[in-house]
């Protein structure tokens, strides 16, 4: 039976979602647990693809999944690291396991997520044999950047926008490591080279910034199709009293900030928040201890809703990352909580904050300006629920669950045109 193609008026479509972590683990997984959801409720039959894991719910199909690998830390032998290094490159239990999962649910769509090193593209091959149109959602700048975060060192970097995988190996931007490094970069080219991507019919593009780099990038520039992320209001609640604090919702990984944020909090008289878990973990509760002590709090990783009332319980959230960010999450949650946010003014983070309207925008690595674009809002908590005001009127506007859900079935029948031709 061929796969239907578009969505009918009250006529169910069956979405199988593709990531290579199927339980939320930071923003991607996040956003694809909220659109599935959406989708159910719109009445389309949803189900997920993904790599085994210990944390992940139950699924029907969780038999087909390749098994669990863990790049960080490297495995240590040198056989664990060539079967890593193969699996990176090409999966052949992630393409048979899809293929066995397509067999079997007949999807009319596949839409991907973080797919890289765990699942591979080898998962594309069962889609293009069975003329599936795929959709994929990039996260971050993996399709342009060996590393995936257009970082050297901890420093933003864009030398390998255009096909420069050679300066990853070059820089050993990849851990400082020449062989991690070359690895990426191999990989990358490959890829590349090979068009293993080629079968993605449109590539959704969150932010305008993360746009224009894989268009630069020549990621399939034709493809590209630029949607805002959603966030239901509705699910937050309305924050209803004057908050204190600082909140920061994320993983606790160097590209993040957060170091600079208790840096700047340090220089303040206030609390600070941090939900979350990640290998930074440890090093930044000792740089808690000796910056801010006793002022910050480590809620480790929690429900969405707990996120959500620790933002309604702050004066202002805080992004402040090193990187170029594509559209987190975090700031439109804050929003939808009716808390105004400070954000590092890099990537599509510069798209989401308009500066003393609904929060504001500093440099990266800049402790100092960062403590004091949060003490403007913290001194002034009359200004801050206004400002919170304004910001949760603007996802309301510009960021509803119904527009995102149109945009994305538009992008599905457009994706679902090109089968065929992309073998």
């Amino acid at each position: 039976m061929p796969p239907r193609r578009g969505r009918s008026p009250g006529v169910a479509v069956r979405i199988l979602h593709v990531n290579k972590f199927l339980y939320r683990r930071g923003g991607a997984e996040a956003y694809m647990e909220d659109v599935a959801a959406l989708q159910r409720a719109a009445g389309d039959e949803v189900e997920f693809f993904g790599m085994d894991h210990p944390e992940n719910g139950e699924s029907r199909f969780s038999a087909s999944f390749p098994g669990y690998m863990q790049l960080e830390p490297q495995p240590r032998s040198l056989l664990g690291k060539a079967r890593a290094a193969g699996r990176v490159v090409w999966s052949t239990s992630a393409r048979r396991g899809m293929g066995e999962v397509v067999e079997a649910f007949r999807p009319d769509v596949v839409h991907l997520h973080n797919v890289y090193h765990q699942l591979s593209p080898s998962i594309l091959r069962p889609l293009a044999q069975r003329d599936i149109p795929a959709v994929m959602t990039l996260h971050d700048y993996k399709l342009a950047c060996p590393t995936y975060q257009l970082l050297d060192q901890g420093v933003p970097c864009q030398a390998c926008v255009g096909g420069h995988f050679t300066q990853a190996v070059l820089r050993r931007c990849k851990g400082n490591s020449l062989t991690a490094s070359s690895l990426a970069a191999f990989e990358l080219w490959l890829h590349t080279t090979a068009g293993a991507y080629g079968p993605v019919g449109r590539f959704v593009c969150p932010s305008r910034f993360l746009a224009a780099k894989m268009s630069e990038a020549g990621v399939f520039p034709e493809r590209l199709r630029w949607l805002p992320h959603f966030i239901d209001t509705s699910a937050v609640g309305r924050k209803r009293e004057r908050g204190g604090g600082v909140v920061f919702a994320g993983r606790l990984s160097p590209e993040k900030g957060v170091d600079t944020l208790i840096e700047a909090v340090g220089r303040l008289d206030c609390r600070l928040a941090i939900a979350g878990d990640g290998p930074e973990r440890a090093h930044l509760g000792e740089l808690a201890e000796t910056l801010a002590p006793g002022r910050v709090r480590f809620h480790g990783r929690v429900p969405k809703a707990e996120v959500h009332r620790l933002f309604r319980s702050a004066a202002v959230a805080a992004v402040p990352s090193r990187w170029f960010e594509n559209q987190p999450m975090t700031v439109l949650e804050a929003f939808a909580c009716a808390v105004p946010v400070v954000a590092s003014d890099l990537g599509g983070l510069s798209e989401l904050i308009d500066p003393g309207v609904d929060g504001d925008l500093v440099p990266p690595d800049d402790p100092e300006a960062l403590a004091a674009a949060l003490d403007r809002i913290l001194s002034r908590p009359s200004s801050a629920l206004a400002m919170g005001g304004d910001a949760r009127a603007k996802v309301m506007a510009q960021f509803d669950p119904q527009r995102h859900l149109a945009g994305l079935t538009g992008i599905y029948e457009e994706a679902a045109t090109m089968t065929g031709a992309l073998r």
